[in-house]
C-alpha cells in the first residue's frame, strides 16, 4: 500500500540510550518496534526498520531511510533526575503536528500516562524542544517517547504492555497512511 513506512528505535545496538537497573532504552524500543513493524506488515504495509529482530543500527541509519516516505517514526523512551517524572510526547515539524498528537494520545491512553508537550496534546514542534535540532525530524521523521523509563512503575507499565501500545501506534498510522 502506497509509500513504505518507515519504524526506528532509538540508539542502538552500541548505545544502550537511557538505562534504568537492567532495563535498557534501545533493548525496549527495539521489542516496540518490532511489534510495529509486524503488526503494519500483517495490515499490508510495506515497512523499513533500522535492523532485524535484536538488531538496533546507529541514527545515521535511521535517517537515511526516512527520505522518499511520508510516515517515518523512531521510538525513544525520556529519562529524568526526577523518579517521578511521567508522560508521553512525540517531537515532530508542524506538518506531523496532528498525526503526533494522535500517536502520543494512543500510547498514553493505553499506559494510563498524561500527555506531555505544547499545551499537554502530546506534541512538540522541534524548534521548541530542549533537545534543539534533531537529525531525525528534520529529515522528515516523528520521534515517540513513550514514557519515563527512570519512573519504576511507568517503566513497568511499558514492559507490561508493548504490545498494546504497538496495536495504538499501528491504528493512528493506518488511520494517517490510509488503509
Amino acid at each position: 500500500m502506497g509509500k513504505p513506512i518507515v519504524i526506528t528505535a532509538g540508539h542502538s545496538n552500541n548505545d544502550p540510550g537511557a538505562v534504568n537497573g537492567s532495563f535498557h532504552e534501545a533493548v525496549h524500543v527495539t521489542k516496540v518496534r518490532n511489534a510495529l513493524a509486524h503488526i503494519l506488515r500483517e495490515a499490508g504495509y510495506t515497512v523499513l526498520t533500522d535492523g532485524v529482530g535484536d538488531i538496533n543500527e546507529p541514527l545515521p541509519s535511521a535517517i537515511k531511510l526516512v527520505k522518499g516516505v511520508d510516515i517515518a517514526l523512531e521510538l525513544h523512551c525520556n529519562a529524568s533526575a526526577n523518579k517521578t517524572a511521567t508522560g508521553v510526547e512525540t517531537i515532530a515539524l508542524p506538518k506531523h503536528k496532528n498525526m503526533a498528537q494522535d500517536i502520543s494520545a494512543a500510547v498514553a491512553k493505553v499506559y494510563g500516562f498524561k500527555l506531555r508537550g505544547e499545551n499537554k496534546l502530546g506534541w512538540i514542534d522541534q524548534s521548541q524542544s530542549h533537545r534543539g535540532k534533531l537529525g531525525y525530524v528534520s529529515a522528515g521523521g516523528m520521534i515517540l517517547e513513550l514514557g519515563f523509563l527512570s519512573n519504576d512503575a511507568d517503566m513497568k507499565v511499558m514492559q507490561d504492555n508493548y504490545w498494546k501500545a504497538a496495536r495504538a501506534i499501528a491504528e493512528v498510522i493506518i488511520k494517517y497512511a490510509g488503509g
